[in-house]
């Protein structure tokens, strides 16, 4: 048991031709609209938002658990943020700069993040609730502290300066998608080089074993969340910087697009295997649908089912690779019938 990731080369190579065939796709048939520079640009400010909840469920995956309440914590993090944002003009009448209060928003919103991540941590250790119970219930718990805070209000009036971080560009690249890059790149070396991504990999090939191994699972198991909650609450300062305001209940939808990038960046929901490279992939495939599907003018609702669709396809087609194909089982059935 080596505790490293089990996605092989031919697996992300495998995602590589699927992602250049489906932007060839696009750029074939949606040439006038796909094709420009604007469009790219829109659909990187987009992704980050998911992409970072999708980091945070993989992680949780890897370590053979799972957190439903990703979305909720950005939730509740960009409200508290948005909070002490709009409080921006009542401070500086009292002197305190717009930078500091930008500073003040993200440290709340990260903090907030932290302390989310820190309670399905300790639901998950400490009171051994199995992971998608807890964070089912600690989503619910999450976005109704978030409408309690606002009374189902959205908050508005942040400085322009805060703008930036969700809506501002550096050599006509996005912020959004350079946070994202910093961000997907340090977790990939924490997964790759730290004793807590090797960690996180051995306890979910076995539990068991790792436990043997003088590993402390649960504290594995916190951090985990910790960094899932993190990566939550950085979601949320790009959300509320982008639209300029912030609501319970936005981007209810990210949670099913964010397992199905897990899943089809070969995270295994069993634990033991994921790697950012091919999530990072999966997100590339999932947005160019996304923008094609918006371009064509496909109806919200049938985007749902969509990505639906083709998280259970995608279900199917590993539980047939780990398990084997029918017709090779059938195959092999008729040739051994054939000889004897």
């Amino acid at each position: 048991m080596t505790g490293k990731p089990k996605i092989s080369k031919s697996d992300n190579l495998t995602l590589f031709v699927i992602m250049i065939a489906t932007i060839g796709v696009m750029s074939i048939f949606l040439p006038d609209k796909f094709l420009r520079l604007v469009n790219f640009q829109s659909m990187a400010s987009q992704f980050p938002e998911y992409g970072l909840l999708a980091l945070g469920i993989m992680l949780a995956m890897i370590t053979g658990g799972i957190d439903l309440s990703v979305v909720s914590i950005a939730n509740l993090s960009g409200v508290v943020g948005a909070m002490v944002l709009a409080s921006h003009v009542a401070a500086q009448g009292i002197g305190i700069s717009p930078g500091t209060i930008i500073f003040l928003a993200i440290i709340a919103a990260l903090a907030v993040s932290l302390i989310c991540g820190l309670i399905n941590g300790l639901i998950i250790t400490a009171v051994e609730v199995p992971a998608i119970i807890a964070t089912l219930g600690t989503n619910g718990l999450f976005m109704g502290t978030a409408i309690i805070l606002t009374e189902g209000h959205g908050i508005r009036g942040f400085p322009d300066e805060f703008l930036f971080i969700g809506s501002g560009e550096v050599l006509a690249i996005p912020m959004p998608l350079i946070i994202f890059i910093v961000v997907a790149c340090l977790v990939s070396l924490m997964l790759k080089k730290s004793s807590q991504g090797f960690k996180m990999y051995m306890l979910g090939s076995s539990p068991l074993v790792s436990k043997f191994s003088g590993i402390n699972n649960n504290m594995v198991l916190i951090k985990t969340y910790l960094l899932s909650g993190l990566l939550a609450g950085t979601a949320a300062i790009i959300i509320i910087s982008r639209v300029n305001s912030m609501r319970p209940g936005y981007g209810y939808a990210y949670l099913l697009l964010g397992v199905l990038i897990a899943i089809l960046g070969g995270t295994n929901p069993e634990g033991g295997r994921g790697g950012v490279l091919g999530m990072c992939m999966a997100i590339v495939i999932l947005q160019v649908l996304q923008s094609g599907l918006n371009i064509l003018g496909f109806n919200p609702f049938y985007k749902k089912f969509i990505w639906g669709l083709i998280l259970i396809l995608v279900m199917v087609i590993n539980f047939y690779q780990k398990n084997g194909w029918p017709w090779k089982n059938l195959i092999r059935k008729n040739l051994q019938s054939g000889a004897s």
